[in-house]
């Protein structure tokens, strides 16, 4: 094989990386029934692709072939240390004999419902509600323990702690890798969408880096929802379901061509997802219809007004503030008020906008929460409060770790500084 050949080899395992490593995991989790020996099977596994593809060629299902290869590669890693352990010799002869024979068939539905079966264990309620978050975007996602503790403004090491101690409650506790029965779905649901909402968030305005948007993250997370929305169609699922699909429907144009960010009111919606947003409107009517809409029933009616307006200008600001007033009395939070402030700053005028925002910020509520200070500092902005404007963009800026979002908070802020010739 020549380097070219070894070097599309090299790009095809990367490729099949990205695609399908996390659904190879889950399948290995199933089938081995252990988190730290299917990651180590999982690793191994891709391992041997980068040793064998460029000799062998890469396989017709290449899928098939890294699960088939990572369960060999932990039956043979736990007999190779059943000497120090008795136990582990067991385990391999229940492996082989319980795992099915490879190969593997991998498009069979009961197998891509794998990372679904896995979300619910790493949910199950015997863990703390940060293990599951953890747990949750470290196995099924992928994210690295330093991108979830930035996220969620934990250090690495609280975060890998929670991880490694979820593990081992699964595995002593002996927690089923399966989807709960139908009885004990509902009590289960909530802490899987919250989960499924974090995993999109993350993926739709990512916690830090060059990138604001990670497409797998988002794409994930919807194929996830619609598996959880046909297992259960409850009110919520399928609320979640359509705000995810009307806030993903904005996704190409939430950034320029070079990858500076766009707020809503500059994007071009000729260029939004039609499709995804038919779907989502057709999901908040049939959801709102069922008469047990929650917090997530309501954000995607909020998303749904947006994604009606044709314009910006034509949108209908008096609904979307009076959506929050019913959120706010099923689900108080400061940030929902903060949405809220932003509404009524758009329907009546920058001014009682910011005085609400200000409240919310006196009382000591999401002082250190960026979006805060920027809404603050773009209120006081359009105010003519230019030096409150800089001191609130210089607070947002501090905070905030995303590329594309710290770039437009330094161009506002250099507007402030240094206005243009022409005092735009």
């Amino acid at each position: 094989m020549t380097l070219s050949d070894t070097s599309r080899v090299r790009e095809a395992v990367e490729a099949v990386y990205r695609s399908d490593s996390r659904r190879v995991l889950a399948t290995l989790i199933r089938l081995l029934g252990d988190f730290d020996l299917a990651e180590e099977a999982h690793h191994d596994a891709f391992a041997a692709a980068l040793d064998r593809w460029p000799i062998d060629g890469v396989p017709d299902n290449p899928r098939a072939w890294l699960v088939s290869t990572g369960r060999f590669k932990a039956i043979d890693r736990l007999r190779r240390t059943a000497r120090f352990n008795a136990a582990l010799e067991h385990l391999a002869d229940e492996i082989e004999q319980i795992a099915p024979p490879p190969p593997i068939d991998v498009d069979d539905p009961a197998v891509d419902d794998d990372r679904l079966r896995l979300i619910f264990t790493c949910c199950h309620p015997a863990l703390t509600p940060d293990a599951r978050i953890a747990l949750t975007l470290r196995e099924v996602c992928g994210l690295a323990t330093e991108e979830i503790a930035r996220a969620f403004l934990a250090t690495p090491q609280t975060v890998a702690q929670r991880i490694v101690r979820a593990k081992g409650k699964i595995r002593d506790a002996r927690i089923p890798y399966q989807v709960p029965s139908r009885e004990e779905l509902p009590d289960r649901l909530d802490a899987v969408l919250h989960v499924v909402y974090l995993v999109f968030n993350e993926g739709y305005a990512a916690s830090s880096g060059d990138a604001l948007v990670r497409r797998e993250l988002c794409d994930e997370a919807i194929r996830l929802a619609r598996l959880l929305v046909e297992l259960l169609p409850e009110a919520e699922a399928i609320g979640l379901l359509a705000l995810m699909l009307l806030h993903d429907a904005r996704r190409a144009t939430r950034t320029t061509a070079d990858g500076e960010l766009q707020l809503l009111d500059e994007q071009d919606r000729s260029q939004w997802n039609r499709a995804q947003i038919a779907d989502g409107l057709a999901l908040v009517e049939r959801a709102l219809r069922s008469r047990r809409a929650g917090p997530y029933a309501l954000q995607a009616a909020i998303a749904a007004v947006h994604a009606e307006a044709t314009e910006a200008a034509s949108t209908d600001w008096a609904q979307i503030a009076g959506l929050y007033d019913v959120f706010l009395r099923i689900d108080p939070s400061p940030v929902a008020e903060l949405n809220r402030a932003v509404a009524i700053a758009m329907r009546d005028g920058p001014a009682p906008g910011l005085k609400l925002i200000e409240e919310i910020l006196q009382r000591g509520d999401l002082g250190d929460y960026a979006p805060a200070h920027s809404a603050r500092a773009d209120l006081c902005r359009r105010l003519g409060r230019t030096s409150e404007a800089a001191a609130a963009y210089e607070r947002a800026l501090a905070l905030t770790r995303q590329g594309p979002e710290r770039r437009f908070l330094e161009r506002r802020l250099a507007s402030l500084t240094f206005p243009s010739a022409n005092g735009a």
